[in-house]
C-alpha cells in the first residue's frame, strides 16, 4: 500500500483518512474554545483578512470547504445577501454538525454537505469564491484537492487558503516550544486530548511551506497566486484566481 504521512508517522494512504476523522470527532465540541486558546484569539483576525481579501460581493456563490464550526461559513453569507449561496461542508460529520447547529441557532440556514475536497459533488464552474482554513494540511492527496478546487470555481474565481506554514526564522525556538511543550497541555487541560494537539503541531510541520503551497496552486491551473504571510508567517493565506 502506499504509505503517506500523519503527523510524524508514516500510515497507509486508506488510513489517513480514518485517524483525521478520529482527532476532529474528539475535539469538535471543543474546537472554537481552543482555537482561542491557542492563537490567543489571532484565528478571528485571520479570518477577518482572508473575508477581506476574499473581495467576496452580494450575489456571489461561495464553497466553504473543511468548514467545520462555520466561521468563514458565517461571515460569507452576511456578505453574499439573500441573492447569494454559501455551501458549508466538511469531511467530518462531527464538526459538520457542530457548525450547523451553530449557524442555525444564529439564524442562518446554509446548504450543507458531507464530502471530501477530493471529491467534490458540485459541477464544473459553480462558484465564484472557494476557501478552505486550517484543512487543507489534513487532506492525503492535496494537489487532487486543489484541482478539484479549481474545477468548481467559475472562470475568475478566487480560491482562499488560509493554512498554518512556514514562521519566520526568529521565531522558529519559541515557536517549537510553544507547538510541542505547550499545546498538548493546553490540549489535555481543556479537550483531554494531548494526542490530537500534538499531531496539530506535528501536521503543521509536514505541510507545505509558503512556496511549496504556490507552486502547486499553479500546477493545479490558477493563473495568479499571492501569499499573505500573517503573524510572522505562522499563518499564510494563499490567494489564486482561476484564469
Amino acid at each position: 500500500m502506499t504509505q503517506t504521512h500523519f503527523g510524524y508517522q508514516s500510515v497507509d494512504e486508506q488510513d489517513k483518512a480514518r485517524r483525521v476523522r478520529g482527532v476532529f470527532d474528539s475535539v469538535a465540541s471543543k474546537y472554537d474554545v481552543m482555537n482561542d486558546l491557542m492563537s490567543l484569539g489571532l484565528h478571528r483576525v485571520w479570518k477577518t483578512y482572508t473575508i477581506a481579501a476574499s473581495q467576496v460581493r452580494e450575489g456571489d456563490r461561495v464553497l466553504d470547504i473543511a468548514g467545520g464550526t462555520g466561521d468563514l461559513a458565517r461571515a460569507f453569507a452576511r456578505r453574499v445577501g439573500s441573492r447569494g449561496m454559501v455551501v458549508h461542508t466538511d469531511i467530518n460529520e462531527a464538526m459538520l454538525r457542530e457548525g450547523r447547529d451553530r449557524l442555525t441557532d444564529e439564524g442562518l440556514i446554509l446548504p450543507t454537505a458531507l464530502c471530501d475536497a477530493e471529491k467534490l459533488p458540485f459541477p464544473d464552474a459553480s462558484f465564484d469564491i472557494v476557501s478552505v482554513a486550517f484543512g487543507l494540511r489534513n487532506m492525503t492527496h492535496k494537489e487532487l484537492a486543489l484541482a478539484e478546487m479549481q474545477r468548481v470555481l467559475k472562470p475568475r474565481g478566487r480560491l482562499l487558503v488560509l493554512e498554518f506554514s512556514k514562521v519566520a526564522k526568529p521565531l522558529e525556538k519559541v515557536y517549537d516550544w510553544y507547538s510541542f511543550r505547550v499545546l498538548p497541555r493546553l490540549g489535555q487541560l481543556v479537550a483531554g486530548d494531548a494526542d490530537s494537539y500534538r499531531y496539530l503541531a506535528e501536521s503543521i510541520r509536514m505541510h507545505p511551506g509558503q512556496a511549496e503551497l504556490k507552486a502547486m496552486m499553479k500546477a493545479a491551473g490558477f493563473a495568479h497566486v499571492d501569499v499573505h504571510n500573517l503573524t510572522g508567517g505562522v499563518v499564510a493565506l494563499h490567494w489564486g484566481l482561476k484564469a
